[in-house]
């Protein structure tokens, strides 16, 4: 029995997350044979990696690194439901993505943590200074450290090759504002990240020098560090997100960058 690709307009609600563009309905159908073509390349790859690791192995694996399983993932999940009557497959992959991204946040915390006291093993007691330093602060969301980390990851590799990416700000404004952003709102934002930035950059330049201001060139590095991990894209996302949602919107808009206060670096 052969199975069926996926539906061009499974592709297209997929799609819906990565990009704010439209999808022309060639562009769905192209879409759906390029990932049946990768998966031709990747489930060969996957099969012969697998039994390299365990020539007996009847049921292909992720060979290159140990996930949550899923079956007990499913069983777990179903445990814990109340008003729902069963657990769906993208519901259990949702789930195995998050505890894997929370595992790794807990590790690295613990690792830090481990690496101050200049030890190689996590101690119960770094362990305990890592879930105390992941507590969310007051008024925030449990889980929204989590997120916005993996959208600082997404912005700091768009970075990687000199650009930001429209993807990596709708990512971003996702995660952060927790609203959609139009594309004239992504716009004006990398406008004014590029403007702040290149302000930034020659206020270095010329405080680098002998003989000027110590404390200015410091306060402008600390601005240009807030301007590359996030921060003063945080504080533009989040006082647009509160001026879309004062005058009653759901998604923020270009007047809502425009009028959400100064755009000075902080």
């Amino acid at each position: 029995m052969v199975a069926k690709p996926y539906s061009s307009s499974h592709i297209a609600a997929v799609s819906s997350h990565y990009t704010t563009m439209r999808l022309a309905g060639d562009v769905k159908t192209r879409l759906v044979t390029l990932l049946c073509e990768e998966l031709d390349r990747l489930v060969p790859r996957m099969e012969e990696e697998t039994l390299a690791q365990d020539p007996e192995r009847k049921t292909l694996d992720d060979p290159r690194r140990s996930r949550l399983n899923y079956n007990r993932t499913r069983e777990l999940m179903i445990d814990r439901i109340n008003s729902v009557d069963s657990v769906g497959s993208a519901a259990v992959q949702a789930g195995i993505d998050h505890l894997e991204t929370y595992l790794s946040q807990v590790l690295r915390h613990s690792a830090e943590a481990a690496e101050r006291d200049r030890v190689a093993t996590i101690k119960p007691r770094h362990l305990d200074r890592a879930l105390l330093n992941m507590k969310p602060a007051e008024g925030q969301e449990e889980g929204e450290e989590a997120s916005e980390a993996d959208a600082v990851d997404d912005f700091v590799a768009s970075q990687a090759g000199g650009l930001v990416t429209h993807t990596a700000m709708l990512s971003m404004a996702r995660s952060i504002a927790r609203m959609t952003v139009t594309k004239d709102a992504l716009d004006e934002l990398l406008f004014l990240y590029a403007e702040v930035l290149e302000d930034l950059e020659e206020d270095i330049r010329n405080h680098a020098q002998l003989g000027s201001n110590p404390v200015h060139f410091i306060e402008s590095i600390n601005a240009m560090r807030g301007m590359m991990t996030l921060g003063w894209m945080r504080s533009k996302l989040t006082r647009a997100a509160k001026h879309a949602q004062e005058r009653g919107a759901k998604v923020i808009e270009l007047q809502d960058i425009i009028d959400s206060q100064s755009y000075a670096p902080e």
